[in-house]
């Protein structure tokens, strides 16, 4: 993968100077540190950074058809090209590299814009169409690959990351308060929001068109659970054998790279079954794993777990020690590369672990992401499965049912771990008097962030599998902890379980393969067996929780102190300086733990809020 920008006049060209794309570009340099190349013409500017994973020698981009009017930059892999290479040759067109992402172009060319459902990938791409002007962006079904744009008068910017964006002269610095909020509310943003007012996030599934001076952002793709009604069964062995199927060949797809690929190892089944699979179909393949342990700390630590994995496969593993102490010196990297506040500090981790694989020569890892939310993996699900009492009082019942039910939208099919309305109120008591009164007209909780329809008359699994999608994978779990931190360090990630396939063949299977019981992620457990130990199988779900802000306040850092500190937060404008106080000095208390994942990390949120106003220069509210 690598690193996208441009500029392009909506209404006609606009002056481009090269040197502000190249700054922009430039700023990408952590996802493309192979090369670099620009594309100028007809009042478009592209710019294009690569990290060379297929085709190392031949794959430089853009990619420019025949009659020089059509130009491709694309930040991605396209792991069926080679079956839509076949096809298009047939067609008649002719290929200038053996590069994946050569074929969008020439699917562009056959199909126009109604092609990308036939990608099975992860991309972000730009087509530029001199016939007519127009520019076509596309991200991939789940976000794997980030994209921003925005638009200042006639000029429309984007880039793989917002530092590229800001580059750009006419782009203002400022927050956005909307993006703060759902930091506060969710696991974490929510596209097409960011932190940057005016700068948004192209929503996974998506597309943006801009022709004849007029935009517009399609969706081609969204996970459609079937209804209740409408679920067929067939026998079990039939849905294990096909996403057995399904699972080796999205693992295959991703082992595709003419550069050295390893895996993660977290000790649970996901990455696993991930291991084993690579192992099954590959057994000289070498592909080392990589971990991450805490010594010294037992409720922390699945080293374990870890190695007897790694020895089951017969791998090579990595494991990477990580002191708590490290947090602090990793926080201001991992804000800078997410570009965002963050909920946890578990970013720093992922920040040193990419760091470990880089020093090792890998530049893939296929990691697990994925499975939690699709089979039932979370905690919420078996809630979803228990709430309804049986009392045999159906008045307690009902009550005790109300007094479960976490209300999401004002709307009864919603249930969440956290009760986010109850939430509210000490949300707002963190903001400033300044940011509650704007927020009068403005809550994240009450603002519908998804297609209601799509969990109308569905499983309950289904519901909360739709939800966490929406509100967890994306634009949190994959973008914020996964791209930014494996590319921060030049590192490419995917995910077997994020394969279009799979995930399409995923949703037909009935809720209770997925939660047998209060067994969760049955159907992969089942999988497991062929492949990984049964004691990691069998075991409990750990729950990986990183060091939080208490353990960051009680060191007695002097930069964090500052960045906490009553005078910073009250000249800053967007906190209660009080409350923070009052929050620091509950922290600080030696017996003080947060009820994770259940409570929120209120300080670092603000904490690493305040680094991204430092590091990226935005002003105090007004």
């Amino acid at each position: 993968m690598c690193g996208i920008t441009g500029i392009y006049g909506v209404h006609g060209p606009v002056r481009i100077t090269e040197a502000v794309l190249e700054k922009m570009t430039g700023m990408l340099h952590h996802r493309g540190p192979d090369d670099v190349s620009y594309y100028y013409g007809n009042g478009v500017g592209l710019g294009f950074k690569r990290l060379s994973i297929i085709d190392v020698h031949h794959g430089r981009q853009p990619f420019i058809s025949e009659d020089k009017q059509v130009a491709l930059i694309c930040n991605g892999e396209i792991y069926n090209h080679r079956e839509l290479r076949r096809e298009l040759e047939q067609k008649g067109y002719r290929f200038t590299t053996h590069c994946d992402v050569e074929v969008i172009l020439y699917l562009y060319l056959q199909y126009g814009h109604d092609f990308i459902d036939r990608l099975n990938g992860q991309f972000a791409f730009c087509i530029f169409d001199g016939r007519n002007r127009s520019v076509f962006l596309a991200r991939d079904q789940f976000g794997i690959c980030p994209l921003f744009y925005t638009q200042v008068k006639d000029t429309f910017v984007f880039g793989s990351e917002i530092k590229a964006i800001l580059q750009h002269p006419e782009v203002k610095r400022d927050v956005n308060l909307e993006g703060l909020d759902q930091v506060f509310s969710f696991p974490g943003l929510v596209s097409p929001a960011t932190m940057f007012k005016d700068i948004c996030s192209l929503p996974p599934g998506h597309y943006l068109l801009i022709e004849d001076g007029k935009t517009s952002i399609t969706q081609y793709w969204d996970l459609i659970y079937p209804e209740q009604q409408a679920t067929t069964h067939a026998s079990e062995s039939y849905y294990r054998e096909k996403l057995e199927e399904l699972l080796i060949r999205a693992v295959k797809y991703r082992m595709n790279a003419d550069v050295p690929i390893g895996f993660y190892l977290s000790g649970g089944l996901d990455s696993s079954l991930v291991g084993g699979i690579m192992k099954a179909v590959a057994p000289d393949g070498g592909y080392p794993a990589f971990s991450i342990g805490f010594p010294g700390n037992n409720d922390m630590n699945e080293s374990t777990y870890q190695q007897q994995v790694a020895k089951h496969l017969g791998v090579t593993m990595h494991e990477i020690l990580f002191d708590p102490s490290e947090v602090e010196s990793r926080l201001k990297s991992a804000v800078w590369s997410s570009e965002c506040a963050l909920k946890e500090s578990y970013n720093t981790c992922s920040l040193a672990l990419s760091q470990a694989v880089n020093q090792k020569g890998i530049r893939v890892v296929l990691s697990g992401e994925g499975a939690d939310e699709l089979f039932g993996g979370y905690v919420g699900y078996k809630f979803d499965k228990q709430r309804v009492i049986n009392t045999g009082n159906k008045e307690l019942e009902e009550q005790l049912e109300d007094e479960y039910r976490f209300k999401l939208w004002g709307d009864k099919d919603f249930f969440y771990e956290k009760n986010y309305y109850e939430f509210s109120d000490t949300k707002r008591n963190i903001y400033s008097r300044t940011l509650r009164e704007r927020f009068r007209s403005f809550d994240a909780v009450s603002t519908l962030q998804f297609n209601k329809e799509r969990v109308r008359n569905r499983h309950v699994l289904h519901k909360r599998s739709y939800i966490d999608l929406k509100l967890r994978l994306s634009d949190h779990l994959i973008a914020d902890h996964c791209d930014r931190m494996t590319y921060a360090n030049s590192v490419e990630g995917r995910f077997p379980f994020l394969d279009i396939d799979l995930v399409e063949f995923a949703r037909t299977i009935p809720p209770d393969l997925k939660l047998n019981g209060l067994n969760e992620k049955y159907i992969l457990k089942e999988i497991a067996r062929k492949y990984i130990p049964g004691q990691i199988i069998d075991r409990q779900k750990f729950g990986f929780i990183a060091p939080g802000s208490p353990d960051l306040i009680r060191q007695r850092i002097e930069w964090i102190d500052d960045m906490l500190s009553y005078e910073r937060i009250k000249k800053q404008g967007y906190f209660d300086p009080d409350t923070v106080e009052a929050l620091r000095k509950i922290y600080s208390a030696s017996d003080f733990r947060l009820n994770l994942p259940y409570e929120s990390d209120l300080l670092i949120v603000v904490l690493t809020f305040n680094i991204l106003l430092e590091l990226f220069d935005l002003p105090n509210i007004h």
